[in-house]
């Protein structure tokens, strides 16, 4: 099959379709309907001037601070896009040879629909603003152009310690992480065309919905009794009367994303699998028959590359650039990591008879996703244990996970999805949150994911299909999806 053969059967249909099909929805949002200006038939006004000017702000005391803050935001988000290579690198690396383009090729969609798809509809969903009932709003596209006064408050700090692009382009990195664990655990067997469109799917609206009621201020952000800047209760009567809590007693608390980004992903690749099937030959009569990757210094050069970016993805979570919160974030970060591979290399070692390197590659990855969750709030020496817990239970799990034939090529449920959980139950043993807030959060979260990805994946099985025949997965994805192979020999 030719490259262009591969392109034109995408979905069934020519590709430029789904191109085009795409750019209606982009340009549908993007119509006077959506846009921050006043109807055709309304009088035009005269623009308020704002009280300050962009430039008399760059003239100020405090740019250099919010100018140090902007960039860091930016630096983190240039981690978290080099963390995309790791993904693919692991993913490739860990799978057999004759699906590395494939492989490749997904990882490519991800981020660049998920920016896409982030810009169209994602961060305003995602980030709904005051009139959120802290369930459900579904955003329109960024906006584009601002008044003079929208311009200086979104390019300033009333807008935050970072401009309105810096904290898009940040969070547009985070969320195409959500569809990329996915792509691990479904490798070798799915159809292009569906893994496109569920991908497509969860990140710009399963994703951004279940992130809102986190970090855009939903309901998980406002459980139990309302607290005033004292821990004080704050009555029903003050409350009515106007009054604003400062916390709450039961209040979620997911600092970089242990469940809202990590057992999200989990819980939406398990469904998926489930719904997909094991690989041809996996699980047999005779017992489970190991079909190992090709490459593991690929995998390990992904992990390694997915480490580097963790410094962002944790250290940018701390939304400034404030010295004494990013060091020691990077602290706890870079403990847990460690900790998480030297647990999984022991535990692999007493429990499989042998030092297994793919569980110590997931071991770092199970310590990462372990302390992300509680990063700022874990102490260093209590990061070292959550690290370490998460790199026992990873290599339990990737095997229970085998021994109940659910088929993970890579381990994302286990990483991702148990350690997440584990994860973020640390920061309520280890850091203070309320555990009931935090079990709260966990249900919800993955059970959402679950369900939104297990109805979409049945959806997709039911119309173009989900799954590769025999003979396509026999002869390998590079070549009956693509036309092309990875490797010239």
């Amino acid at each position: 099959m030719t490259n262009t053969l591969a392109i034109k059967t995408i979905l069934g249909a020519p590709f430029w379709k789904f191109l085009l099909l795409f750019a209606a929805l982009l340009f549908s949002y993007s119509s006077p309907a959506f846009a921050e200006s006043p109807p055709p038939d309304a009088p035009a006004s005269e623009p308020s001037a704002p009280a300050e000017t962009y430039g008399s702000f760059k003239e100020s005391e405090g740019y250099a601070t919010f100018a140090t803050d902007n960039l860091w935001i930016l630096l983190a988000a240039f981690l978290v896009f080099i963390m995309h290579l790791g993904f693919a690198t692991l993913e490739s690396g860990l799978c057999q040879k004759k699906n590395t383009v494939n492989i490749l090729f997904k990882n490519c969609f991800i981020i660049s629909m998920g920016v896409i798809s982030y810009y169209a509809i994602g961060f305003n969903t995602h980030y709904p603003g005051d009139d959120f009932n802290g369930f459900f709003k579904l955003g329109g596209p960024l906006t584009d152009a601002f008044t003079d006064k929208d311009s200086f408050a979104n390019l300033t700090s009333e807008y935050a310690d970072y401009t309105y692009w810096s904290d898009f382009l940040f969070q547009a990195m985070f969320a195409a992480t959500a569809a990329t664990i996915v792509s691990g655990a479904v490798a070798e067997r799915v159809k292009l065309s569906a893994f496109l469109v569920h991908a497509t799917v969860l990140v710009a609206i399963g994703y951004t919905v279940a992130g809102s009621w986190h970090w855009g201020g939903g309901f998980l952000t406002q459980l139990g009794d309302a607290l005033d800047a004292d821990g004080n209760v704050i009555a029903a009567a003050a409350l009515e009367a106007g009054a604003e809590a400062d916390s709450y007693s039961n209040a979620f608390y997911d600092f970089a994303g242990s469940t809202v980004v990590h057992a999200f992903g989990g819980f939406a690749a398990l469904a998926f699998v489930m719904v997909l099937g094991p690989r041809k030959g996996k699980y047999t009569e005779s017992g489970i028959k190991p079909i190992v990757g090709h490459s593991m210094p690929l995998a390990a050069i992904g992990v390694f590359l997915l480490f580097l970016g963790w410094f962002g993805f944790n250290g940018g979570s701390v939304l400034s650039a404030d010295s004494e919160l990013i060091s020691r974030v990077c602290v706890t970060t870079a403990l847990a990591a460690c900790a998480g591979a030297l647990a999984s290399m022991l535990v692999s070692t007493f429990v499989i008879k042998k030092p297994d390197l793919s569980m110590a590659l997931n071991g770092f990855l199970a310590g990462l996703v372990g302390i992300t969750a509680g990063a700022d709030a874990i102490s260093p020496a209590m990061s070292i244990v959550t690290g370490a817990i998460a790199g026992a239970i990873v290599v339990f799990s990737i095997i229970a996970f085998d021994k109940a034939k659910i088929d993970d090529p890579v381990g994302a449920i286990s990483v991702h999805g148990i350690c997440g959980i584990w994860g973020t139950l640390a920061v309520a043993f280890f850091g203070g949150a309320s555990l009931t807030g935090q079990i709260i959060g966990i249900v919800c979260v993955s059970l959402f994911a679950f369900v939104f990805s297990y109805a979409l994946a049945l959806i997709l099985k039911s119309t173009i299909g989900v799954r590769v025949s025999e003979e396509e997965e026999e002869r390998g994805l590079d070549i009956s999806e693509h036309g092309q192979e990875a490797y010239s020999s």
